[in-house]
């Protein structure tokens, strides 16, 4: 217990730069916790949004934008497909499920999702009010929009024609189709959080009111209806190999796996991921020679203190021990300023992300991988430690008394 007070007076004898080590430590752990909770967050919003879709059907174009807009709603969609070669997936037999999405509107900058209630159970979503939409121009409200659109079950809304609108009227707004809220989620965390869910009906209405009665665009509609995605679930693992080369050859329609696009995504995000890394890594190095450097002058400016030391019985470890406490000192208090401070990039990441009404993370969370950020901690002060003590572990009475 001396050994840890003394340890402690002897790291504050030289506040200022005591202060700047713990600092740049700090800043260190708050970059590798960033690194670390954001990978986590990202990672966890991609399986959670991609759980049980095991290939998008949609118009032709490129596959990962037909991911991020079908699954994700990060981005526009490639095109629209017909509705009857949607409903002839549902009969194949390498299909378990099927669920339609129609996209092309949104309310306030969240996108106007219309689909069918197997999109809610599909992400085990409840309601945290009311009741799901019954029919057309009923509508769903996500958590996120519910939370600030301030919109209740009952409330009436219009839409917005395009899916990047911040606005919910104005020029384009679909005014004369307005919808009725009849249900609030409870928030999941998932993609619905952020949509406004509704039936297929609904859209195909909303667009449909656009034209003038008895117009043959609008009759064709009737006739031709589309949509502009389906998510879709395999009955086997083995459809993965032929199902989509099935769709890729023999249809006017692309599939696009989310695992293999995702992976790219991930491998493209990995270069700045790598970059943010290295930077870090240059702050703990950058920590670690600071105090290395604080410590080796610490041994040659108390001399006094330690030949005093010694002459009053303290054996050679324990004064070697000194200064191994106090590095242990340093990152023991680097530990918690720099975690808080990595968990508050990370909030105002998400809030950044969410003003974007893109995907959600910020929240706090504590993954095992953050466990890390302490031992890191520990193990660069006793790296930066080593050399000091051992020479102070070393050094003779004698030795310490001459250069006094």
């Amino acid at each position: 217990m001396k050994t840890i007070a003394f340890s402690w007076r002897f790291l504050w004898s030289r506040p200022l730069a005591a202060a700047l080590n713990l600092l740049l430590l700090s800043l260190g752990l708050a970059s590798i916790t960033f690194l670390l909770l954001v990978s986590h967050q990202i990672n966890s919003a991609f399986e959670r949004d991609l759980a049980g879709i095991d290939v998008v059907v949609g118009a032709k174009g490129s596959p990962m934008q037909l991911i991020l807009s079908g699954v994700f709603q990060l981005d526009l969609p490639t095109g629209n497909i017909p509705l009857a070669a949607v409903q002839t997936l549902q009969a194949h037999p390498q299909v378990a499920s099927v669920i339609p999405i129609s996209m092309g509107d949104s309310f306030r900058g969240f996108r106007i999702v219309g689909t069918t209630p197997d999109y809610v159970t599909h992400y085990a979503a409840e309601l945290a009010q009311g009741v799901l939409w019954r029919s057309p121009m009923q509508a769903v409200l996500g958590a996120r929009v519910a939370q600030q659109s301030g919109l209740k079950v009952g409330d009436t809304f219009s839409g917005a024609h395009g899916l990047v609108s911040s606005v919910g009227a104005g020029a384009d707004a679909h005014e004369e189709s307005p919808y009725t809220v009849t249900g609030i989620l409870a928030p999941t965390g998932s993609v619905l959080d952020r949509l406004v869910l509704t039936s297929l009906e609904s859209v195909w209405q909303v667009h449909d009111a656009d034209a003038a009665p008895g117009d043959k665009d609008r009759q064709t509609r009737a006739r031709e209806r589309e949509v502009t995605l389906a998510l879709i679930e395999y009955r086997t693992p083995l459809a993965a190999v032929t199902f989509p080369r099935f769709i890729n050859t023999t249809t006017g329609m692309q599939a696009a796996a989310p695992a293999l696009e995702i992976t790219r995504l991930l491998s493209m995000l990995g270069v700045g991921l790598d970059v943010l890394r290295a930077l870090a890594g240059v702050l703990l190095l950058t920590a670690g020679l600071s105090v290395f450097i604080a410590l080796w002058g610490a041994v040659r400016e108390r001399r006094a203190d330690l030949a005093l030391l010694r002459m009053l019985g303290a054996p050679p470890r324990k004064v070697a021990g000194l200064l191994l406490c106090e590095a242990l000192w340093l990152a023991l208090l680097a530990i918690v300023p720099g975690v808080l401070a990595g968990q508050g990039l990370v909030a105002l990441l998400g809030w950044a992300l969410q003003l974007d009404k893109s995907v959600m993370i910020g929240a706090m969370a504590w993954p095992v991988e953050l466990l890390g950020v302490p031992a890191l901690a520990l193990g660069v002060a006793l790296a930066s430690a080593l050399l000091p003590a051992w020479e102070t572990y070393r050094v003779s009475v004698f030795e310490l008394l001459q250069s006094r």
